[in-house]
C-alpha cells in the first residue's frame, strides 16, 4: 500500500510541475527551418516511446508470467540455443529504425543549411553576426549599420548570417528560429532561416566559452518589412558612429545592453576570408571586396564607413 500512493504522489508532483513550466522553445517555432527541426524532434520523441513503452509493457508481461512464486519448486527452465523470429525481431527492428532516422536527418539537414523552401527566388538580408567575450555584434552591410545584443529583422524574407568570432568557439542559437550554428575565429560559417511571424525571440550563445558565457544572449525582433525599413532610417539619423577605437573596446570581455550604430566594423575589423558553405567564387569576390576598400555586399567605401557614426542607447 505504501509503494502505490508513493507512486501514485510521484505522478501528482511530475504533473502539477510539468504544468507550470513554459512550452520549450523549440517546440514553438516561428519559422520554416525550425518547423522542420520540429517536426524531426518529435517523430524521434514518438518512435522511441514507442519503443520504451513496448519493452516495458513486454518487461511487466514476463515479471507476471514467470515470476517465482509461480513455478513449481521442481521447475528448471528448458534449454533454448535460440529462436530464428526473435532474434531477427530484436535485430531488424532496430536497424529499421536507425536506417529511417539517418535517411529523415539527412534529408532535414540539406534542407535546412539551403535557404528556406519558398524564399528561393528572394534576395536575402545578409547580417554579420560576430561575437566576443561575452556580447554578439551584428553587421547590417547593406544597412550600414550595427547592433550589439539585439538583432531587428524583417518577416518573410530570407535571412543570410555569416558567423564567426572575435574570441573563443561560440555558438549562434535562435530556437524559435532554427538550430545553432558554430561562430568560430578563423573562418566564416553561413546560417540560412527566415521569420514568418512577426514578435520577439530569445537568442544565445549556445557553446560555453568562458564565465560569462550564461549572460552571452541577445533580443531578436521580427518586424515588417516596412517597419525594417522606417527602423533602419531611424538608425542613420540617430545612431552615432562605430569607430575604430570605440570597437576595439567592446571587444574588451564584459557585458553590455544593447546599442546601435551607424556604419559597421567589417572594413578596419574584416571577417575571415574562409567561408565555409559558399561557393569558391564567393569567397573570391568576398576577399576580393574587403582588400579592395569596398563594403561587403554593398559596394560602398568601408574606409568612410566610420565617418559620422556612434553608439544609440535603448533600441
Amino acid at each position: 500500500m505504501k509503494i502505490k500512493w508513493f507512486f501514485l504522489m510521484m505522478v501528482f508532483t511530475i504533473a502539477t510541475v510539468l504544468s507550470g513550466c513554459e512550452p520549450l522553445l523549440v517546440f514553438d517555432p516561428k519559422g520554416p527551418q525550425a518547423e522542420r527541426q520540429a517536426r524531426d524532434i518529435l517523430l524521434s520523441i514518438g518512435i522511441m516511446s514507442f519503443v520504451i513503452i513496448i519493452v516495458f509493457a513486454l518487461l511487466v508481461y514476463m515479471l507476471v508470467k514467470f515470476r517465482a512464486s509461480k513455478m513449481p519448486e521442481d521447475y528448471e527452465p528448458p534449454h533454448i540455443e535460440g529462436h530464428p523470429w526473435v532474434e531477427a525481431i530484436c535485430i531488424g527492428i532496430p536497424i529499421i529504425i536507425v536506417a529511417y532516422l539517418s535517411f529523415v536527418s539527412v534529408q532535414s539537414n540539406y534542407i535546412v543549411e539551403s535557404t528556406p523552401q519558398g524564399y528561393e527566388d528572394q534576395e536575402p538580408l545578409v547580417i554579420y553576426a560576430s561575437s566576443s567575450d561575452w556580447k554578439w555584434h551584428f553587421s547590417y552591410p547593406e544597412e550600414n549599420i550595427e547592433t550589439i545584443n539585439y538583432l531587428y529583422i524583417p518577416t518573410d524574407r530570407p535571412l543570410e548570417f555569416k558567423l564567426y568570432s572575435y574570441g573563443p568557439i561560440t555558438s549562434f542559437w535562435i530556437p524559435q528560429l532554427g538550430g545553432q550554428k558554430y561562430a568560430m575565429a578563423d573562418m566564416i560559417t553561413t546560417l540560412h532561416l527566415a521569420a514568418e511571424e512577426q514578435g520577439e525571440f530569445m537568442g544565445r550563445n549556445a557553446n560555453f566559452s568562458g564565465k560569462g558565457f550564461a549572460e552571452n544572449t541577445f533580443s531578436v525582433k521580427a518586424v515588417s518589412q516596412k517597419d525594417f525599413d522606417e527602423w533602419v532610417d531611424e538608425v542613420k539619423q540617430t545612431a552615432k558612429p562605430l569607430t575604430e577605437e570605440s570597437f576595439d573596446e567592446l571587444l574588451e570581455p564584459g557585458h553590455l545592453g544593447q546599442m546601435t550604430f551607424t556604419g559597421t566594423h567589417l572594413g578596419f575589423a574584416p571577417p575571415p576570408e574562409h567561408n565555409h558553405g559558399s561557393s569558391d567564387a564567393d569567397t573570391d569576390d568576398l576577399a576580393h571586396d574587403e582588400h579592395s576598400g569596398h563594403d561587403v555586399h554593398s559596394g560602398h567605401d568601408v574606409h568612410s564607413e566610420h565617418e559620422g557614426h556612434s553608439e544609440h542607447e535603448g533600441h
